[in-house]
């Protein structure tokens, strides 16, 4: 198994087991509604949302006469409680809560054919309910209600009033549901959103204020290549000159053959090329197209972004290699121990090189 589908069945039993217990703490409430003959003839409905459904109740609706237990009115036990059975008319099993489990009360009016079983709260309670858990007793209705209105529906059943009762299933209730959640919920929300916000425009502001920064920079280097360039050499050809006699002599940048009347620029490489050629290249680029020579640095012009480069660095240098892999010549950019560095000498390994060199210069 690999481990991607090892990661999917993890998360699904994590989302499974965050979806039972989600489950487990929704519950639904319930519609109580009884009806009944007073001693004036007359008939009297009374209706609240004041059930809660059990755990593992049927989520159904249920109506029946209200019975209640014989003796304990806490309905539990094994033998028959009721005087009633599955034969009779539908009805509800009124019992209080204690002494023995839900599961035990459920079962003991489920036993008797009990149509749903209604628990009311201990003495003391108020209206007060809870979401009873009752495992071992499924497959019924069965409710909880406030010990005041259980004790009320009680004395009306003791005093010989046939009470009949519907419940009926209400809306549910769960964590997220409450008012409290929702506005945890809101707050968490509005802070993640300000958050990410705060988070988008930071990195937006840095990345405009590096974009800016670069732009500056690029300027500034620009600036520093002006001068640099209008410090550079410029020289008009003329019939006769050693660049116009040969074609071997031409432009790096155009690839064009020299001719006299033609205004060329000589870098401090002693490299030559078209003064409309080379200007816009080294406005870009700051170097020699040929041996990559720092035309900013060779005229001692300082860069003001390279300013905070340790001292202790090494010089750059161009090294061209041929094919075998050792150096064939290196140019240093910059001499340290001069401030105003004169021309660049070329140090060859080969001197057959240094002969083409010397001709070139001339």
């Amino acid at each position: 198994m690999g481990k991607k589908t090892q990661h999917c069945l993890l998360l699904l039993l994590c989302l499974s087991g965050l979806a039972h217990y989600s489950a487990a703490l929704v519950f639904w409430t319930a519609m109580v509604e009884i009806s009944y003959t007073n001693s004036n003839n007359m008939t009297v409905d009374k209706y609240c949302d004041c059930g809660v459904y059990g755990r593992n109740a049927l989520l159904e609706k249920a109506s029946g006469i209200v019975t209640l237990p014989k003796g304990d009115p806490k309905g539990c036990g094994s033998d028959p409680v009721y005087n009633r059975n599955s034969s009779s008319v539908p009805w509800i099993a009124l019992v209080k809560r204690g002494n023995c489990t839900f599961s035990e009360k459920i079962n003991a009016a489920k036993r008797q054919g009990a149509a749903a079983v209604v628990v009311y709260n201990m003495d003391g309670s108020g209206n007060s309910t809870t979401h009873m858990a009752h495992s071992e007793a499924t497959g019924i209705v069965a409710i909880m209600i406030g010990n005041s209105q259980g004790m009320e529906i009680v004395r009306l059943v003791s005093n010989g009033t046939d009470v009949h009762m519907l419940i009926d299933l209400g809306s549910p209730h769960g964590p997220w549901m409450d008012t409290y959640w929702l506005y945890f919920l809101s707050i968490a929300f509005f802070i993640v959103t300000a958050a990410s916000i705060a988070y988008f425009v930071f990195i937006s502001a840095n990345r405009l204020y590096s974009l800016n920064a670069h732009r500056r920079t690029q300027r500034k280097l620009m600036s520093e290549a002006k001068k640099a360039i209008g410090r550079l050499q410029v020289r008009k050809l003329k019939t006769g000159d050693e660049e116009t006699a040969s074609d071997s002599y031409m432009c790096a940048v155009c690839i064009e053959s020299y001719k006299a009347g033609e205004v060329v620029t000589v870098l401090t490489c002693d490299h030559i090329f078209h003064k409309a050629c080379i200007e816009p290249w080294l406005l870009q680029r700051r170097t020699c197209p040929m041996c990559k020579c720092d035309i900013l640095k060779a005229l001692g012009v300082e860069e003001e972004t390279k300013e905070s480069l340790s001292a202790e660095s090494p010089p750059d240098v161009t090294v061209i290699t041929v094919a075998g892999g050792q150096p064939m010549y290196e140019v240093p950019l910059t001499d340290p121990a001069r401030p105003d560095p004169e021309r660049l000498q070329h140090h060859y390994d080969n001197g057959a090189f240094e002969v083409d060199s010397l001709a070139g210069s001339r």
